[in-house]
């Protein structure tokens, strides 16, 4: 547990960082170092939000009653089942605990009167929206990024919840797609190390009723190959899982957007280049892969024998036909960020390329701006955004301040 006088001490540090970058909309540049107060993602949240959000709101937005919407939810079985454990949780830690839908909307909260009450200030309750274009940077909006999340004091962009500290982790279908977040909160005072890993196994949980039920939004899963490689790398085969590691994933990846597939020559240069690497070693990953796949992977020219949904894919047959908006919106993300093998590199730069001069040569302002919200240094965008727009419509001010953050 960390102590109450190192958290003061934090929290003191991070108004003193929030008073000096949000009020100036002046934000430091991302890459500080693993030293720096203020975490990388933190202030790439506060970049995207500014434009949208008002730092001094005193509340999150408010949807129409949002009941039917929870009772229509995959989410309220497998949450129901285990409201009691969220309920002696939130109460025995003086946390509030709640569930949101895909967009951010809450739809389902418990805990004790106390944390009920100030919750509810902020509309941290069933019909808030708290996702960055709601309000601001908080661990639910960054959840719906893909990742769990944390945010303490004042990381939060708006300054009604300096006062708060945040767990959120995404609740995804046995399809890997985000059905919503789990979060606990309550007073920065009770920030718990413990918290995040209660929420990852809470949201293990869920998941796990999610695949007994066979649910996804209504939907049974396909029984084939379904891949996302855009912000990071999973994989599914039946609706099942697949624990792949980082190199077989790169393997996947490439054969999903090559379907005429490669020769063994061709995809040891596509993963190693010039490194020296015996043919033995490629092998071997790609068997690993093959039993992965249940066989579905040809041995002398590697190819796959099953169909394959991939989102990289997607949006390349988005933009084959010609419809920019699809590809903006199955673009979210580099193609596995973290990899550096060639074929994956050269791969990423297409696709980068391609989405960005798609949007750039649109006359629909709305791509740009969708476009700009999770590329806020890029100038050209925001510039193009901003020539678009008609004089009297109001997202010229997001646009404007946009271009304003990413040159400062």
């Amino acid at each position: 547990m960390i102590g109450l006088d190192a958290l003061r001490r934090r929290r003191a540090e991070l108004e003193h960082e929030w008073s000096r970058h949000v009020p100036a909309r002046r934000l430091p540049p991302s890459g500080g170092g693993p030293d720096r107060l203020l975490r990388d993602e933190i202030v790439a949240s506060w970049s995207r939000s500014l434009p949208l959000v008002d730092p001094a709101r005193d509340s999150a937005p408010v949807e129409d009653d949002v009941s039917a919407r929870w009772r229509e939810s995959p989410l309220r079985r497998p949450v129901l089942e285990l409201a009691d454990e969220l309920r002696t949780i939130a109460d025995d830690a003086g946390f509030i605990a709640a569930v949101t839908d895909e967009s951010g909307t809450i739809l389902w909260t418990c805990g004790g009167r106390v944390m009920r009450r100030r919750a509810e200030r902020v509309n941290f309750a069933p019909g808030g929206r708290w996702d960055e274009t709601g309000m601001g940077t908080n661990a639910l909006s960054l959840a719906l990024r893909g990742r769990p999340a944390k945010v303490f004091s004042a990381e939060h962009l708006v300054a009604a919840l300096h006062g708060w500290v945040c767990y959120s982790a995404p609740i995804r279908s046995p399809g890997g797609r985000i059905l919503g977040v789990l979060d606990l909160s309550s007073t920065w005072d009770r920030s718990n190390p413990l918290a995040m890993s209660t929420v990852r196994t809470l949201v293990s949980a869920i998941e796990s009723r999610l695949a007994t039920i066979g649910l996804d939004a209504g939907r049974r899963e396909p029984a084939g190959l379904r891949l996302t490689c855009l912000g990071e790398g999973r994989a599914w085969r039946g609706g099942v899982p697949l624990r792949l590691r980082p190199r077989q994933l790169e393997i996947l990846t490439l054969l999903a957007l090559e379907p005429e597939g490669f020769s063994p020559e061709r995809l040891q240069a596509a993963l190693f280049g010039d490194r020296p690497v015996t043919a033995a070693t490629l092998k071997a990953q790609v068997s690993h892969l093959r039993r992965a796949l249940g066989g579905a992977l040809a041995q002398r020219r590697y190819q796959l024998t099953e169909p394959i949904d991939c989102d990289a894919r997607n949006v390349l047959a988005a933009l084959d036909a010609g419809d920019t908006a699809a590809a903006v919106e199955a673009y979210t993300g580099p193609l596995l960020p973290e990899s550096d093998v060639p074929g994956i590199v050269e791969w990423r730069t297409y696709l980068e390329v391609a989405v960005r001069e798609a949007v750039l040569a649109s006359s629909d302002p709305g791509l740009a701006l969708r476009y700009g919200t999770a590329h806020p240094y890029d100038v050209a965008v925001h510039e193009h955004a901003h020539r678009l727009l008609p004089p009297d419509d109001g997202r010229r001010g997001i646009a404007a301040a946009r271009i304003r953050a990413a040159l400062s």
